[in-house]
């Protein structure tokens, strides 16, 4: 079987271990671009096996589809992505896991000292937010907030 080949909608879930359900929401989402027979059904090319393998591990890792999508658009669609496009997109996304790393154990260190005040240490928030201040900045534990005030790493 080679890499373009194409499988039936069966063939794909048994080979991916991904439901035909979540193989339409990706298809609906721009992840991936299965062809149509005159008929309508769907086939899949073979290499669309590694995308949707990509798709898994960027699941589990957090990162949002619609970012997974944004860097799809980087790949080709009519092949097998070569070890250089792989190795591009895997550049930047290790970047991006290295960057919430780094908040995750920024957060670690935080709550080490308190929840953020909200407040769970009323002794040392008397230190570090003497009167109540953070409460000018908006609601939620502030000190564990993304700083830009956009969503923390992941979240959509």
């Amino acid at each position: 079987m080679g890499p373009t080949d194409l499988l039936t909608i069966g063939e794909i879930v048994k080979r991916t271990g991904v439901s035909a359900s979540a193989l339409h929401f990706y298809e609906r989402k721009g992840l991936i671009h299965p062809e149509r027979t005159s008929g309508g059904t769907r086939l899949y090319p073979r290499h669309l096996e590694r995308r949707i393998a990509v798709i898994q591990v960027a699941k589990r890792l957090g990162i949002p589809l619609s970012e997974v999508a944004e860097h799809f658009q980087t790949l080709p669609d009519d092949r097998m992505p070569s070890l250089r496009d792989w190795t591009r997109l895997n550049k930047r996304w290790r970047a991006q896991l290295r960057e919430r790393q780094l908040e995750l154990e920024r957060l670690q260190s935080e709550m080490d000292q308190c929840i953020g005040c909200g407040c769970i240490s009323l002794n040392h928030c008397l230190v570090i937010n003497p009167g109540d201040t953070l409460a000018a900045e908006g609601p939620g534990a502030r000190r564990l907030l993304p700083f830009d005030g956009a969503n923390p790493a992941g979240a959509e």
